[in-house]
């Protein structure tokens, strides 16, 4: 697949754009731009007044979006992660921004290209980075972590309730030679699970495959203070969307937004405040928004999202 062939259908379009509730002068962020789908919605919603930054991680990606959205000049694309774009955002003179969009997601274009490594459908090397040019690779975590890291993996970030006996098979096969194909790790996950399961669960690699992925690019790492220094960022009125795929990550955003759009954070007991903690935000949806049926007829891949927004008080 060739680079101006990276494809990401938008996610919760719609919604997204709603929800940020688009300023035609305003600036805004879009942390992780993949194809470009949503920050050329945005674009075209902006008058040459206003302004979009675009983050990724993926050179691919920001090449992509290079030709794709050349015509645009209020564009300035970063090949950095969206966990710095406070930083650089600073360092450019952009102290307050209108809205920012975070799309936690894989892209379709790292999924379905075997090279990148991503998925257990696609044969390829171990790889699962978003940044290449960066040294952890699934490779070096397949074939090098500790048998007690990797069960810890395994149980943290894929929430698998077979990690032991999964990680026993990768040492015992790595010992022999190291693993070095997707396909090679999705077999030996196969051979951990009785054939009863396997056949009736279906897809037993995804929350390993899912386990490694996080770990190689520190997903989750840092994630809560990102979001709040993202809620800083924000002029009054302003907007952050952000859109999550796994249980994981999403309790993370709940988390930050239910505290940040709280006044008083003391425990039930004590009768006055005394923590002084002011709300910040305010919550534009209580509960998470979903892909609509239509939606996922189109893009099944959009099933286990979920859209939360927020307001800068």
């Amino acid at each position: 697949m060739k680079k101006n062939e990276f494809k990401h259908i938008p996610v919760m379009l719609n919604e997204v754009l709603d929800g940020l509730n688009i300023k035609k002068d305003g600036i805004y962020v879009d942390c992780t731009i993949g194809g470009g789908g949503h920050s050329e919605q945005i674009l075209k919603r902006l008058s040459p007044n206003g302004h979009l930054y675009g983050f990724d991680r993926d050179l691919d990606a920001i090449e992509t979006c290079k030709e794709r959205l050349k015509d645009y000049k209020n564009l300035t694309l970063l090949h950095a992660n969206y966990k710095d774009a406070k930083e650089l955002l600073n360092n450019l003179g952009v102290t307050q921004v209108d809205g920012i969009l975070i799309d936690l997601g894989v892209s379709s274009y790292q999924i379905d290209t075997g090279e990148r490594g991503f998925s257990f459908l696609h044969d390829g090397e171990l790889d699962m980075r978003m940044d290449r040019s960066q040294e952890k690779s699934a490779y070096q975590v397949v074939n090098t972590y500790s048998k007690e890291r990797l069960i810890d993996i395994l149980y943290r970030y894929g929430e698998e309730s077979n990690a032991k006996r999964i990680v026993e098979n990768i040492i015992k096969h790595r010992q022999e030679k190291p693993i070095e194909t997707t396909f090679e790790l999705k077999e030996i996950i196969e051979q951990s699970f009785p054939k009863k399961i396997l056949y009736g669960k279906g897809g037993v690699s995804k929350q390993t495959f899912q386990a490694i992925r996080i770990e190689v690019n520190g997903e989750l790492e840092g994630l809560d203070k990102t979001l709040e220094g993202f809620i800083d960022l924000l002029s009054s009125n302003g907007r952050m969307a952000v859109i999550t795929f796994h249980s994981l990550e999403d309790r993370i955003v709940k988390n930050v937004f239910k505290l940040e759009s709280t006044d008083c954070i003391c425990p039930p007991k004590i009768p006055v405040c005394i923590c002084g903690h002011k709300a910040e935000i305010k919550l534009v949806n209580k509960k998470p928004i979903t892909a609509s049926p239509k939606e996922l007829e189109m893009n099944n891949r959009s099933r286990s999202a979920k859209l939360r927004i927020v307001e800068k008080i």
